[in-house]
């Protein structure tokens, strides 16, 4: 009420509360709607200029926060004075009237939504998002008692009635509504986990890997420095990689606890809610019966739509039901939606051996980051509640990572990598929407074959002259002991897929030889690796053979070639390294300066001796940044998908971990077929692939599409969703849901 509201614009306005009280239901009263209208017009404009439309919300929220009594659907309207608005279907370029703000954040005149909702319409005519609160709407008729059962409290996010996940003609059977249960103060009403079949040796939970142990090999550089010769910066490879998936069977693996935080703002209405529900169906479909799902919902607040339910036959058609039950309106509450995710998973009274979260958003923060005002550097750490974070045993473990999944060009790329990166998660940009249930996908294939837990390197020096100088691990905490004078290193790895990889550069200072030495080599490093094995609990160390260089008298020309494992990994962690500069230099503005940047290390990725020798991830690697350039050298388009293609280029190289990237694949005919012979409702169709449809599905992914750090297991679930979305394509009843 600031003194730029005075006397014929408080008088409109005043004129358009009385609208308003006429309208609403919850006046039953002729005294109540008196009551309203002399406090209404008692109103009086003073005060300054300014208007403190913060503490008038702050007010509003105090008088929501603090009611007694509660109706089913609560909302509050802003009227202010505004300048300007922008054309629509509803605006015109008026000033000084009362305006309304949707539910999906946009503004409208009164007079023209009012108008509009009196003809019938209840979607917001710009971004069509259906709206459920309008405290002005009389409706035709009084509505019925309600029939007597138990008081729910109030649901703001999720109507009961089911929105379908694909088109269908108008007039159809609606089967009985979702109906969705009291949340409780205390999340603590999870199914009950299975234990493992009694009698389940060691020797058969190992089992459930091929390769029966994790592996850890070394390459040098080089393969022998001259005696007289020091070298100051030598690379050693260390790799790792985990036992993989057993060809046949079904063996036992880690259970997996699955939080999905899903976006569901008034943005996510039509095609994209029918699109992640169809993911969602996806996800539920290829989840074992050991497994457990909880779905959360957010938009303007949060909702527990679902408890962590056993993925049994009874507990995938109530997560499909309650799944269907979701409808779009409302802004983009992310924080809240990963606390609740975290109240789910602190608060569970049983836990399954892995746990994960997926969080999927089309938009930006509109609350949480909103509150840190305008022009202060964006705190993104914010959105992440406490407790995702790593599980002290120093092993490199998160207690439950967060991978993340940004839908469109609308949404906080930043933010989604800062939540990713800061839980152990990884970051995947959904440009296509048409896409999503692929990217859900690739996510789960790694999610259920977690084979390995809190993997820690140990690197001990060898001959005593060796020094560690450094080590590259991207993301992966390492850390060289400079109490024993350099000479150990660790690696945190932490969790590993089936067949998943780790490549760690570890740099060292190579004396040379000492005089009279007989022995014709140097033992440079000695490496072993701790782990869990997360199907059956028990630990494990596994050695690698010593890391030795010859020491001749003169090196000979094919001693001096380098290692292509070596040059392999040198050139990545460059490329990655690159990238990360083009980043920043593009978040300054500096966009041709990025261009040049991401050319010239394309340059030197295609001239190198990997790239020369045919090496397909060299190739793709080119290829990535070949993309990447396109996408930086303006402001528009990297707004529009540049930032968040970096970021995910970024959050793969530090994990080596698959991510989602908007590049097109080709995918053989003899690979589909070989998809098409595995069962496609559960992951043991990834463990029954034959070596030759491996083969196929390793030559059916583009190097294009930079997935050189997917796992088998996470190509077959890409595949089969492909498969999948075809089929529902071409006949729209079938993939609706598989038992």
């Amino acid at each position: 009420m600031s003194i730029g509201l005075s006397g014929e614009k408080l008088a409109l306005l005043k004129q358009d509360m009385g609208f308003v009280i006429d309208s609403v239901v919850a006046f039953s009263s002729g005294a109540h709607r008196g009551q309203a209208r002399s406090t209404v017009e008692s109103l009086v404009a003073s005060g300054g200029t300014g208007t403190n439309i913060t503490e008038g919300l702050r007010t509003a929220a105090k008088v929501l926060d603090e009611r007694r009594h509660r109706k089913a659907v609560s909302s509050s309207t802003v009227f202010e004075e505004a300048p300007q608005l922008s054309r629509g279907p509803f605006a015109m370029e008026a000033s000084d009237q009362a305006i309304f703000t949707a539910e999906c954040s946009h503004t409208f005149h009164f007079h023209c939504i009012s108008a509009s909702v009196a003809h019938g319409h209840r979607v917001c005519p710009l971004c069509n998002s259906q709206w459920r609160e309008l405290p002005f709407e009389r409706p035709p008729q009084p509505l019925p008692p309600p029939p007597q059962q138990p008081v729910v409290p109030p649901q703001p996010i999720h109507h009961v009635q089911p929105s379908p996940i694909r088109h269908r003609p108008m007039h159809h059977h609606v089967q009985p509504p979702f109906q969705p249960a009291a949340e409780p103060e205390v999340f603590d009403d999870d199914d009950q986990v299975e234990p493992p079949p009694s009698g389940q040796d060691d020797a058969q939970r190992q089992s459930a890997a091929s390769g029966g142990s994790l592996a850890v090999t070394t390459h040098t550089e080089y393969s022998a420095v001259a005696r007289g010769s020091s070298h100051d910066n030598f690379a050693v490879l260390v790799h790792v990689k985990a036992p993989g998936m057993i060809d046949a069977g079904d063996a036992p693996r880690a259970p997996l606890d699955l939080v999905t935080v899903l976006d569901v703002s008034g943005s996510m209405s039509g095609e994209k809610l029918a699109l992640l529900k169809q993911a969602m169906g996806f996800v539920i479909d290829n989840l074992g019966p050991h497994d457990r799902l909880a779905v959360v919902a957010f938009s303007s607040g949060a909702h527990r739509v679902t408890r962590l339910l056993r993925m049994s036959d009874a507990g995938k058609g109530q997560a499909r039901t309650a799944v269907e039950s979701l409808v779009a309106s409302g802004g983009t509450n992310i924080a809240e939606g990963l606390r609740t995710a975290a109240k789910v998973l602190d608060e569970r009274r049983h836990r399954n051996a892995v746990s994960s979260v997926i969080l999927l958003s089309d938009g930006q923060d509109n609350y949480t980051m909103m509150r840190q005002g305008q022009g202060s550097i964006p705190n993104y750490e914010s959105l992440v509640p406490a407790s995702f974070t790593r599980t002290g045993t120093g092993n490199g473990d998160w207690s439950s990572p967060i991978h993340t999944f940004g839908f469109g060009n609308d949404h906080d790329a930043a933010a989604m990598h800062i939540v990713a990166e800061s839980t152990g998660g990884t970051f995947s940009y959904i440009e296509n929407e048409a896409v999503i249930q692929d990217a859900f996908a690739q996510c789960i294939g790694g999610l259920l074959t977690v084979v390995v837990q809190e993997a820690r390197l140990a690197v001990a020096c060898g001959d005593p002259g060796v020094r560690v100088i450094s080590v590259k691990s991207g993301r992966y905490e390492s850390r060289v002991d400079e109490e024993d004078g350099r000479r150990s290193a660790t690696i945190a790895v932490g969790e590993l897929y089936a067949d998943e990889e780790r490549r760690f550069l570890v740099f060292l200072s190579v004396p040379p030889a000492a005089d009279g030495e007989a022995d014709t080599t140097t033992l440079l490093i000695k490496v072993s690796c701790t782990y869990r094995d997360a199907a059956g609990g028990g630990v494990n160390v596994t050695t690698a053979e010593d890391t030795v260089v010859a020491r001749p008298e003169q090196v000979v020309d094919a001693a001096a070639e380098r290692s292509m494992e070596v040059e392999r990994e040198r050139v990545r962690v460059e490329a990655a390294e690159d990238i990360a500069a083009a980043r920043a230099a593009a978040e300054r503005g500096a966009h041709q300066e990025a261009v040049e940047i991401l050319e010239n290390r394309q340059r030197v990725v295609e001239e190198s001796g990997a790239a020369r020798a045919g090496d397909p991830t060299t190739a793709a690697l080119g290829a990535e940044l070949r993309q990447m350039r396109r996408r930086v050298g303006s402001r528009e388009s990297y707004a529009r998908s540049g930032r968040a293609f970096v970021l995910v280029g970024m959050s793969m190289h530090a994990q080596q971990r698959a991510s989602m990237m908007p590049m097109a694949p080709a995918f053989s005919s003899v690979a589909r077929r070989a998809v098409g012979r595995a069962p496609a409702n559960s992951i043991a169709g990834a463990r029954r692939v034959t070596s030759d449809a491996a083969a196929a599905i390793e030559g059916a992914v583009d190097e294009a599409e930079a997935s050189s750090f997917a796992t088998p297991a996470m190509r077959v679930m890409l595949l089969r969703s492909r498969r999948a979305r075809e089929a529902s394509a071409e006949d729209p009843k079938e993939g609706e849901g598989t038992g």
